[in-house]
């Protein structure tokens, strides 16, 4: 275990020196380059503001608004056919949606129910299992400009819902 963290503590420094004695092997300008990534990095950051306060709105509509309690309402016998708990139907619905709104979502999971619960198991199953898709391509998608995300937004939803169903099963096997 030393080993490691020895070596990990020197992974930085080596990098560093890696690059530094690269540059001067090739006649780079180092510090040229790193400013011209900085630049590339800022033009990024300026073309996708407006995608993530669109994002934040929204989100923030959604919490607020009620419609999510609406949803969850509506779809608990559905949900009780395929013994999928509603109590984790709002981070289901959340998830794909928002990092931290599903963060705020799984830790009431967790108060409520606890951590060693089943209920609190599928919450962390489905926290890792699963991505905020409607985020991540939002940013990756504006960032290199693609404007066609019917495909991508379909495949990613559709594997957030298998991991959160499978989760569920995992979680319900597994206790």
């Amino acid at each position: 275990m030393q080993v490691v963290n020895f070596l990990s503590s020197l992974a930085m420094p080596l990098i560093i020196l890696l690059i530094i004695t690269y540059s001067l092997i090739e006649k780079n300008k180092v510090f040229d380059d790193f400013l011209e990534g900085a630049k590339e990095g800022i033009e990024i950051v300026f073309n996708i503001l407006p995608t993530l306060v669109g994002l934040f709105i929204a989100i923030g509509a959604l919490r607020n608004s009620g419609i999510l309690d609406i949803i969850i309402q509506f779809s608990k016998p559905f949900l009780n056919v395929i013994h999928f708990p509603s109590e984790i139907m709002p981070l289901a619905l959340l998830r794909p949606i928002s990092g931290s709104g599903s963060i705020a979502v799984a830790t009431d999971i967790m108060k409520t129910y606890g951590v060693d619960n089943l209920i609190g198991k599928m919450a962390s199953t489905i926290m890792g299992s699963t991505e905020t898709t409607l985020y991540t391509i939002a940013i990756y998608t504006s960032a290199v400009k693609i404007k066609k995300t019917r495909g991508i937004l379909i495949a990613a939803l559709a594997a957030d819902l298998v991991g959160m169903l499978v989760s569920v099963v995992i979680c319900r096997i597994m206790s």
